[in-house]
């Protein structure tokens, strides 16, 4: 079933409105000393917006996301909790198949698509991951990291109300992953909150100790973002891991 066009709207209005806003910021920036790739800094020149955005967002994260996360997790058994997880890592792999294709990743691309196929089917509508079982290993994709690998730059950092960091490349990257999603805003939504869920104790682990919150945010954020382009090659910074399904921890007998 196609997404309707007020659900395609609303669906990205956070997205829209901060990609724009900071658009017709940044100029106002553009004398700023900007950092080379050479010494790794992350730019920064929207900093005292993002960090009130962040302000916002921590403020619903408090308020709303991390009690709904702990209701969810206090009510529902594990085994279900992975369930979940399965079906949605598994909506997202004609994601992954499409920017796979874009950056000429035909074998990654082939991948995904048996992973959607085969979860889809005899995984039960994706609550089950019978393509790893099967030796088909997941590795996510999304058009940020296809415009990465195509020589877009990430450009300032931004921090996206509700989503959290990114930058222009990769704010791009999500508003039109958005436009073109054929699931509704109701599946969309589920799908980042059964993310933060899997992934809670790692965001939280990245402030903790921390002189500046924000500022250890923003450069986990880069580092993890460009663990992803390199498709997990091995780098000098260390990088957050994130689970993109943690059932797949617990099948790695290496963990």
């Amino acid at each position: 079933m196609f997404e309707s066009p007020k659900s395609i709207t609303l669906k990205s209005l956070a997205v829209a409105t901060a990609l724009s806003a900071t658009m017709l910021i940044a100029p106002a920036y553009a004398d700023e000393d900007k950092p080379t790739a050479e010494n790794g800094e992350v730019s920064d020149p929207l900093e005292a917006l993002n960090r009130w955005t962040t302000g916002l967002n921590d403020m619903v994260k408090l308020f709303v996301l991390q009690p709904v996360v702990g209701l969810y997790k206090g009510a529902t058994p594990e085994e279900v909790q992975g369930a979940i997880s399965n079906a949605a890592s598994n909506l997202s792999e004609p994601i992954t198949a499409g920017a796979s294709l874009l950056q000429g990743d035909t074998k990654n691309a082939g991948a995904a698509t048996k992973r959607f196929l085969i979860n889809s089917t005899i995984g039960l509508s994706g609550t089950q991951d019978k393509a790893t079982e099967m030796g088909i290993e997941a590795r996510q994709e999304d058009l940020g990291q296809t415009m990465a690998t195509h020589g877009v730059e990430a450009g300032p950092h931004i921090v996206l109300p509700l989503l959290g960091p990114s930058n222009f490349r990769d704010a791009a990257g999500t508003l039109a992953t958005s436009l073109a999603n054929p699931l509704p805003l109701a599946v969309g939504a589920g799908q980042g909150f059964v993310k933060y869920s899997d992934n809670e104790k790692e965001l939280k682990s990245i402030r903790e100790g921390s002189l500046d919150g924000y500022v250890a945010e923003r450069e986990a954020y880069s580092r993890y973002r460009a663990s992803q382009i390199r498709n997990g090659a091995p780098s000098a910074a260390p990088v957050i891991e994130f689970a993109e399904n943690p059932e797949d921890e617990k099948k790695d007998p290496t963990k």
